[in-house]
């Protein structure tokens, strides 16, 4: 029969119940462990739902788990998925959803019950790299004695070669749970579309008794009316009030998108330099009015924008202590605005007659301007040849983005062309816009 003198039959156990499961700390590492290595993942799950479903297992610990759950099963699953029985327990905890103190709960409960042995335990030493733990997954020899499991071979290293004939079918159910995979239950929400209970059916149920019954609409009930005579008015969610520090961040957004000279800058610090005028009630408004008529003065020696709010905003809710004071000094700024705009306009109609409305096209034509020599010839019916000493030589000084700039200006406000006409020679504009625009300006002004 080859090595059946080697066989190893199943013994009977002469612990009890109750201690038959347990293993003591000094015989959960692989030299002193009384159990056998298991030959695959699925023989050893086997084996761990036989222990979680015997009930012989209690652990030792006071708190924590009272027993192997689900959760055990869903941990030994992962364990049994590794080639090298390495499983750390900060990967555990992740892949698992648990914490790491639950993950350390269930494997002490696993070595415990003889179904883990270690090969080399890990260290756990603070400020250098930790090492995870080595087991071998050990299929205990209450397992064995269970089911009439005969073995061959030595120590850990024997290897099953029958099993008693009642215990045939045990086994036969236990793999079907190894093979099948446990999940992480979820909570049930109750649903939404149960059928509502109301005074007219009587019940839940959303048929009636009545078969072919059917109901007189709302609008031929007593009342007369479908609409409720109380409808329901839907309540609008206030806005959540302000706090003292949200205020001050509110001005503070507000004026780096309001004020030129303060964009980009951070809005915290703005918030900290403003916070005066924050708590005070100021707006963005009032704070652009102040900063307008009052705090026009010597910046000198200040590099960060927020320094110079800092320096201007100085003395402000001393000098305008009232709304009122701060109402008419917002009136006067846009006074004093309105006046500033129409001299401007005044002086601009004088000088080049209505011109541009746009300040972006204004800006544009000034700069051609200004590189352009504006003299004209007395010969005003001559047609000039273009050399490189003739005048137009000078938009050669213009780049490619302004010409696109100017020419996308023109397109814009095609009175500029007329204005470049006057004051450049219909050469000159011709050779800026393009014989087209220039065209197309002449048709347009003869109608």
């Amino acid at each position: 029969m080859g090595d059946s003198s080697r066989i190893s039959l199943p013994r009977q156990s002469n612990h009890s119940p109750q201690t038959a499961l347990r293993v003591a700390p000094n015989a959960q590492w692989i030299g002193t462990t009384l159990g056998r290595i298991a030959t695959c993942g699925h023989s050893w799950m086997q084996s761990v739902h036989w222990t979680q479903g015997s009930g012989l297992y209690k652990p030792s610990r006071t708190h924590g788990p009272r027993g192997m759950n689900q959760t055990t099963i869903r941990i030994c699953q992962e364990i049994a998925a590794l080639t090298e029985c390495r499983p750390s327990i900060a990967y555990l905890a992740r892949k698992l959803g648990l914490s790491e103190r639950a993950v350390q709960y269930h494997l002490d409960m696993l070595r415990e019950a003889g179904l883990l042995a270690y090969r080399s335990k890990g260290s756990r030493i603070t400020g250098s790299i930790r090492q995870a733990s080595v087991y071998e997954r050990i299929i205990p020899v209450a397992f064995d004695e269970a089911l009439g499991i005969r073995t061959v071979g030595e120590g850990v290293q024997r290897r099953p070669v029958g099993i008693a004939e009642e215990s045939r079918s045990t086994i036969g159910k236990l793999a079907k749970k190894a093979a099948r995979k446990v999940r992480r239950t979820r909570s049930r929400k109750p649903s939404q579309r149960r059928a509502r209970c109301t005074p007219m059916q009587g019940g839940t149920s959303t048929t009636t008794s009545a078969g072919t019954t059917t109901y007189p609409p709302e609008s031929k009930l007593a009342s007369g009316t479908s609409d409720s005579p109380t409808p329901k008015i839907p309540k609008q969610q206030a806005r959540r009030a302000l706090n003292k520090v949200g205020r001050r961040h509110q001005l503070a957004r507000e004026l780096v998108e309001q004020v030129p000279w303060l964009g980009g800058t951070n809005a915290a610090r703005i918030a900290w330099v403003a916070r005066e005028v924050a708590d005070a009630g100021w707006t963005v408004v009032e704070v652009r009015a102040y900063l307008s008529q009052f705090a026009i003065g010597d910046d000198q020696g200040m590099r960060r924008p927020s320094g110079v709010l800092a320096r201007r905003l100085r003395g402000a809710t001393r000098l305008l202590r009232t709304p009122q004071a701060r109402q008419e000094c917002v009136q006067a700024w846009r006074d004093s605005r309105q006046a500033a705009r129409s001299e401007h306009d005044r002086a601009q109609y004088e000088t080049f007659g209505p011109g541009p409305s746009s300040a972006h096209v204004q800006r544009l034509v000034q700069e051609a301007f200004r590189r352009i020599p504006t003299q004209q010839p007395e010969e005003t019916d001559v047609v000039y040849e273009i050399t490189a000493d003739s005048p137009a030589m000078a938009l050669e000084d213009l780049t490619r983005e302004e010409v696109i700039d100017m020419r996308a200006a023109a397109q814009a406000d095609p009175d500029v062309i007329g204005l470049a006409i006057d004051l450049m020679g219909e050469d000159q504009a011709r050779r800026l816009y393009t014989n087209a625009a220039v065209n197309r300006f002449q048709e347009t002004s003869r109608v």
